[in-house]
C-alpha cells in the first residue's frame, strides 16, 4: 500500500544537503531509468530494496524515512549501480553520504552499533584474549593490549560515545 506524499511537511532542504556534501553533487543526474536497480545484487535478495527510489526519496526531501530506512544500510558498496548508471549519478558514493549524514544525525543501525560498542571497549572491532596473544607470540608477534586507550579519546573527540542506535 502506498501513501500520499506531501511535500510541505518534508524536509526539502535535505536534498540541497545531500547535493552540497562531497560525492552527492551527481543526484540531480537521475532521470530514474532503473539501471542501479535491475543491476543490484541486494535487490535480487530483497525485492523491497530499490537504489532508484531511495534516489526519489531524497529528491523529495524525505529526510527521516531514508536516515532510518535499513536500506540505505543494505548498500553492499558493490560499486555495481555505478557502473550501469548512464548518467554517472555515482549511487554508491551517495549511499555512503546518506550512511555518513545519518551517523552524524545519531542514527546508526543497530548492526553497526554493535560493531562501534565493540570497537569502543576494546579499540578494535573484537575483545583480544589471552588465546589470541599466544597464538601471536608463537609467531613472533608481539602482544596486543586489551584495551587501546588512543581508540577511547577517538570516540570522545569525534562524539561516538554519544551516538545512539537507530530506533
Amino acid at each position: 500500500m502506498s501513501s500520499i506524499i506531501y511535500l510541505d511537511k518534508k524536509n526539502l532542504a535535505f536534498k540541497n544537503l545531500v547535493l552540497s556534501t562531497p560525492g552527492g553533487e551527481n543526484i540531480l543526474r537521475c532521470f530514474a531509468c532503473g539501471a542501479c536497480s535491475a543491476a543490484c545484487p541486494v535487490r535480487e535478495i530483497d525485492e523491497r530494496y530499490n537504489p532508484r527510489r531511495i534516489i526519489r526519496m531524497v529528491l523529495l526531501g524525505m529526510k527521516d524515512e531514508v536516515l532510518r530506512s535499513d536500506f540505505v544500510w543494505l548498500c553492499a558498496s558493490c560499486y555495481t549501480c555505478t557502473e550501469r548508471c548512464p548518467q554517472d549519478v555515482h549511487l554508491t558514493t551517495i549511499m555512503r553520504v546518506l550512511k555518513n549524514i545519518a551517523v552524524s544525525e545519531g542514527i546508526i543501525h543497530p548492526a553497526y552499533q554493535t560493531q562501534v560498542e565493540t570497537i569502543r571497549k576494546h579499540g578494535k572491532i573484537y575483545e583480544i584474549e589471552d588465546f589470541d596473544n599466544k597464538k601471536r607470540g608463537r609467531l613472533g608477534l608481539p602482544p596486543l593490549e586489551k584495551q587501546n586507550p588512543d581508540m577511547v579519546r577517538i570516540f570522545e573527540l569525534t562524539g561516538l560515545t554519544k551516538r545512539e542506535p537507530k530506533d
